[in-house]
C-alpha cells in the first residue's frame, strides 16, 4: 500500500476547520493499515515490526521528514520544519497487551510472543495503540498537504512501552531532545469506551499515577502432609490479599480515590506439595500524591506485618514493575484546545459530539513525562470508538456496564469509522491550533 506526499496548495487563510476538512486525505488505505496494525500487534519493548512499518509509511507519506528511529528502544521520532513559528509534538503509543482476542472480527490477531520473562504469550492491541497510531500517520498526510497554512515545527512521537510505563522515559533518557527541537507544547489523546463521535478535553487531573509491584512471600515448603513442619506461603498470601483490601476502605479518605488491586497470585504446581514462596502482583491508583505515599507505605507495612504473623523464613521482596506519573492537562493549553475543537466538532448534545469536561481517564499513562522532561505545557484528550448503535443499544436496556468492552478486555476493539476520522481531525485541529498562519 502507498500513501503519498501531496504537494501543498496555495494559501488563502482558510479557518482550521477548513483546512482540515478540505485536507483530511482519503481514509480507505488507512482504514487497511489500522486492520493491518491490530491484527500484528507486539508486546512493549518487542515492537520492531511495528516501528518498521510506521518508519515506512513516514517516508511515504513526505519524503521531507526528518526521521529518528529505535529512539529509547523501538521509538520513532519524525520532524517536518516548516518555516518560523512553535514546535509543536503530537505523541502516539505503539505497543500492545499480552491479551487473547476474542472480538472474532475477521482482522483480528492471533499474534503471540516471547515476552521479557521468556514467557510466550498471546498478543492483542486490547488498549486502542492501533487507532493512535494509525490516526497520527492520517494526520500527518493532512499537515503535511496544508503546510502553505502553517509555519513552524512539527514532532510527531511514537512511542513504545506504553503500557509498562517506560517508553517516554527511555525516550528522553536516550536523548531524544537531542534530536528534535524542544516543543513549545506536548499534545495526545486516547480512545475509550465511549460511543464513537465523542471527544473531549478536561482542564488539570486527566489521569491517575499508577503503580505496579510484585511482591514474594518466602515460607517453607514441602509435604502437603505435615503442615506443622512448614510454613505455607500459600496461606500466608491469602491472609495478605484479604488485608489489603482494608487499605482503601478504612485508610483512604472516602472524598478520595484510591485502588488497590492483587491481580495475580502464583505459588506452587503440585496439589501435594507446600512451595517455597508466593509471588503477588500488585497494582496500585491515586489521584493525590500524598494517597499515593500513604497507600504505598500501607502496603508495604501489610505485607511485612502478615509475614511475620505467617513466621515467614524471611523478609518479604518487594519489586517496583511499571510507574505512571499523574497526568495534568495544562490550563492555559487546554482552553487553546477547547476553542479549536469547540469551532470544528460538533457540540455535545448528549450523546455524541465535542464535551469540554470530559471524565478523567481511569487508567494511567506515561504522556506527560515528554512535556516534564523538558518543563513544558501538555494537554491529553479522549474519543469514544464503541459503534453508535451498540452503544445506544446497551444504554437503552441499561446494559452499558456489561455490553460494553473496556479497555483491555478481549473483546476491545474501536469501531474504525467515524472513531479513525475523529482522531486524526483531532491531532490535526490540534497542531494548526498553535501552527496555523493568521495572516
Amino acid at each position: 500500500m502507498q500513501l503519498r506526499y501531496t504537494s501543498p496548495p496555495t494559501s488563502t487563510m482558510p479557518s482550521i476547520s477548513d483546512l482540515v476538512s478540505s485536507h483530511r486525505p482519503d481514509l480507505t488505505p488507512y482504514i487497511t493499515l489500522y486492520k493491518h496494525f491490530h491484527a500484528h500487534p507486539e508486546l512493549s519493548h518487542l515492537e520492531s515490526a511495528t516501528a518498521g512499518t510506521i518508519a515506512t509509511q513516514l517516508k511515504t507519506i513526505n519524503p521531507n521528514l526528518t526521521l529518528h528511529t529505535s529512539v529509547g528502544g523501538h521509538g520513532i521520532a519524525a520532524v517536518l520544519s516548516n518555516g518560523h513559528g512553535p514546535t509543536v509534538l503530537l505523541r502516539a503509543d505503539i505497543d500492545g497487551l499480552p491479551v487473547a482476542e476474542k472480538t472474532q472480527l475477521p482482522y483480528a490477531s492471533t499474534a503471540t510472543q516471547v515476552d521479557s520473562d521468556g514467557v510466550r504469550k498471546p498478543t492483542m492491541h486490547a488498549c486502542g495503540h492501533d487507532m493512535h497510531i494509525t490516526s497520527l500517520l492520517a494526520a500527518t498526510e493532512l499537515l503535511s498537504s496544508c503546510a502553505a497554512s502553517w509555519a513552524g515545527t512539527l514532532v510527531l512521537v511514537f512511542q513504545p512501552a506504553e503500557e509498562r510505563g517506560a517508553g517516554a522515559r527511555r525516550m528522553v533518557d536516550s536523548g531524544l531532545y537531542s534530536l528534535v527541537p524542544t516543543p513549545d507544547v506536548v499534545l495526545g489523546g486516547h480512545v475509550m469506551p465511549y460511543r464513537s463521535g465523542t471527544l473531549g478535553t478536561k482542564r488539570g487531573l486527566m489521569a491517575s499515577a499508577a503503580d505496579s509491584l510484585r511482591i514474594t512471600l518466602y515460607g517453607r515448603g514441602g509435604h502437603a502432609s505435615q503442615p506443622h513442619r512448614l510454613v505455607d506461603p500459600v496461606v500466608m498470601a491469602a491472609a495478605t490479599v484479604m488485608r489489603l483490601q482494608g487499605i482503601v476502605a478504612r485508610e483512604v479518605d472516602p472524598a478520595d480515590s484510591a485502588v488497590v488491586s492483587v491481580t495475580s497470585v502464583r505459588a506452587g504446581e503440585a496439589e501435594n506439595v507446600v512451595p517455597d514462596e508466593a509471588v503477588l502482583r500488585v497494582n496500585v491508583r491515586n489521584v493525590v500524591p500524598e494517597t499515593r505515599k500513604r497507600v504505598l507505605a500501607a502496603i508495604e507495612r501489610i505485607v511485612r506485618a502478615e509475614s511475620v504473623a505467617s513466621a515467614a523464613v524471611k523478609e518479604p521482596g518487594f519489586e517496583t514493575t511499571s510507574g505512571f506519573p499523574f497526568t495534568f492537562n495544562d490550563e492555559q493549553v487546554t482552553e487553546r484546545l477547547e476553542l479549536g475543537f469547540g469551532a470544528h466538532f460538533e457540540p455535545w448534545d448528549g450523546k455524541a459530539g465535542y464535551m469540554r469536561d470530559a471524565p478523567r481517564l481511569s487508567g494511567s499513562e506515561d504522556f506527560g513525562i515528554l512535556a516534564t522532561a523538558v518543563n513544558k505545557p501538555s494537554s491529553y484528550w479522549i474519543y469514544g470508538g464503541i459503534d453508535p448503535e451498540v452503544w445506544d443499544k446497551a444504554e437503552k436496556e441499561g446494559r452499558l456496564g456489561e455490553d460494553i468492552p473496556i479497555n483491555h478486555s478481549a473483546l476491545f476493539a474501536p469501531v474504525i469509522m467515524p472513531t479513525l476520522q475523529i482522531a486524526t481531525d483531532a491531532y490535526a485541529v490540534a497542531a494548526l491550533t498553535w501552527l496555523a498562519k493568521t495572516s
